[in-house]
């Protein structure tokens, strides 16, 4: 299942997440569904302006985690 969604959170407000304090990201896709990603799974995307753009999500047919890029 490929789920997409835009995220634009500034680096002072990703940072609980970075460092542990909070641990899931709520996105919303496309479609209006609320997602919850586990944060650290963002940490690449992290830059000195925080994390931007359009992503693409990927779970298996369980709804487990597969991967997650930037489209």
């Amino acid at each position: 299942m490929e789920l997409y969604f835009k995220l634009s959170i500034s680096y002072r407000d990703f940072l609980p997440y970075y460092q542990g304090g909070a641990d899931k990201v709520e996105v919303r896709e496309i479609q209006g569904k609320i997602l919850w990603i586990n944060a650290r799974h963002f940490r690449r995307f992290l830059t000195e302006n925080g994390i931007q753009g359009y992503f693409k999500l990927v779970l298996d047919n369980k709804g487990q985690f597969v991967s997650l890029n930037r489209v």
